[in-house]
């Protein structure tokens, strides 16, 4: 058993850290090994939200006028910084998520990128100057920040996420009360560190250790103008019907159940490579992993089998250890889930044809592993072709041609991410632009996004309203003002 170093958690309000107020107190584990306490804490109370809330309602009078470039400065220096300290805080998103070091190092990288994107975003923020009908009058428009943005964000990425929305929020002019997953507070406690070395302006971002219950209350609050939200689409529901009371602005980025098509004339070899780490890559526990793997028969077989000895050569284990491709879910309520999917699969008349079960061995035995696991025969009207997994897990359907592939693709309620394996440029143009889904790829992993790109979801994905990451993810985050001015 490793060694236990419990951290204990504080709130980061008005620039300070204040120890949480609630009776209750919680331990976090390490899911690789449960004996292993990462951290401990109290929750928060009504209280202590509100003081977050109202914080950043009075940093906000300041913040909205500090001019664009001086506000990138601050995001240069917490690029930086995280950069300085990537290798602890990998460490510390594989102690509390269980995600793979090599994973986690390139989260954190990944997360300094997209500030340091923010960053720049400060001084392209413009508006426009057009004609009027009249002499004498100039129109124009300018951005303006809404005001307290709050952030909800989930424990899978839990740097990166908070990362792309705190970075546009505040490049924007706006400041932001984060309420991060109870599941990894340790790793937005050191991004909380971060913000405070950097010399962010006490009360821009605040942060509060508190259960998922208080997001309404939260909402409600008079000085929060927005809420960004990522989470299951049960929870983004109950987000949206409480912001939609006051009509208040809304993002929601949900679930997935992203569709790998490969057609018979694709590189089988390449194929199941792309399969392989958009199924298992983060243990699957990512919005855009590989949901559905859809195979042309002609070439079914040949990639099952070869899916299948590359799915068993995966190693399993704790992620801070060499050579380790999976590591653990995160907590035992997600280990159940991915395998309670799996026997629904069984039942309703699916073949496990390798995984689908708790690995064996003692080094197994105090964490949240499930094998790696390829399901073939899975049809569209059964519960793991619908539902997402969360879990790694390849399910195999075949199709007979690329209307068909595409109907099966389209055949579900979610349309974040999608892609193709082919070479055939038909194929290409008509899953681009027939797949129902936010994103579309050729030849590449359902997972991964550059930063400078926006992102987004269809159907139960996403609200659809406004994207995330790219450029076009500044216009959450700011409301425009139209003046007219009368010079004689």
């Amino acid at each position: 058993m490793a060694a236990t170093t419990t951290v204990s958690l504080k709130n980061f309000i008005n620039g300070k850290w204040v120890s949480p107020s609630g009776d209750e107190l919680r331990e976090g584990v390490n899911p690789a090994d449960t004996r292993e306490i990462v951290s401990s804490y109290n929750q928060s109370t009504p209280e202590d939200v509100k003081a977050a809330i109202d914080s950043a309602g009075q940093a906000f009078q300041s913040w909205r006028h500090t001019p664009a470039p001086q506000r990138e400065q601050y995001l240069y220096n917490i690029a930086a910084l995280m950069e300085n300290d990537k290798e602890e805080l990998a460490r510390t998103i594989v102690m509390e998520e269980g995600k793979t070091f090599q994973d986690a190092i390139k989260e954190v990288g990944y997360a300094a990128g997209i500030i340091r994107f923010y960053a720049g975003e400060c001084r392209r923020l413009k508006g426009t100057i057009m004609e009027a009908d009249i002499p004498d009058v100039q129109i124009e428009t300018k951005p303006e920040p809404l005001g307290v943005v709050l952030v909800v964000t989930p424990w899978n990425f839990p740097l990166s996420i908070p990362a792309w929305k705190t970075a546009p929020a505040i490049a924007s002019g706006n400041t932001v009360v984060l309420k991060a997953s109870s599941q990894t507070p340790l790793t937005v406690m050191k991004f909380m560190e971060i913000v405070e070395k950097a010399g962010v302006p006490a009360g821009v971002i605040n942060h509060v250790i508190a259960p998922g219950r208080f997001v309404s209350e939260m909402i409600q609050h008079k000085a929060v103008k927005a809420v960004t939200f990522t989470g299951s689409n049960s929870s983004g529901k109950k987000v949206y019907a409480e912001a939609a009371k006051d009509m208040k602005r809304c993002l929601l980025e949900m679930g997935g159940k992203n569709p790998l098509i490969v057609m018979e004339d694709a590189d089988i070899d390449e194929a199941v490579q792309i399969a392989a780490a958009g199924a298992y890559g983060q243990t699957g526990q990512a919005c855009t992993a590989t949901g559905r793997v859809i195979v042309h028969q002609a070439i079914a077989e040949a990639f099952t089998d070869k899916l299948v000895a590359k799915t068993k050569e995966l190693r399993i284990g704790n992620g801070m250890e060499e050579g380790i491709d999976i590591g653990p879910q995160v907590s035992a309520s997600e280990q159940s889930s991915t395998l309670a999917l799996i026997q629904s699969a069984v039942e309703e008349g699916a073949t496990v044809l390798t995984g689908g079960k708790i690995p064996e061995g003692p080094e197994f035995e105090h964490g949240y592993f499930v094998e790696p696991t390829v399901i073939r025969n899975v049809t569209p009207s059964m519960r793991i072709f619908q539902e997402e997994v969360f879990g790694p897990v390849n399910c195999i359907t075949e199709v007979r041609g690329i209307d068909e592939a595409i109907a099966a693709a389209n055949d579900v309620d979610y349309g974040l991410s999608s892609a193709i394996c082919t070479k055939n440029l038909e194929y290409m143009n008509k899953a681009l632009n027939e797949i129902e889904a936010g994103i579309v790829k050729v030849n590449m992993t359902t997972t991964g996004t550059f930063y400078q790109a926006p992102f987004g979801g269809y159907k139960q994905s996403s609200t659809g309203t406004f994207k995330e990451l790219g450029s076009e993810a500044m216009d959450f985050y700011c409301q425009y003002k139209t003046r007219y001015i009368k010079s004689k």
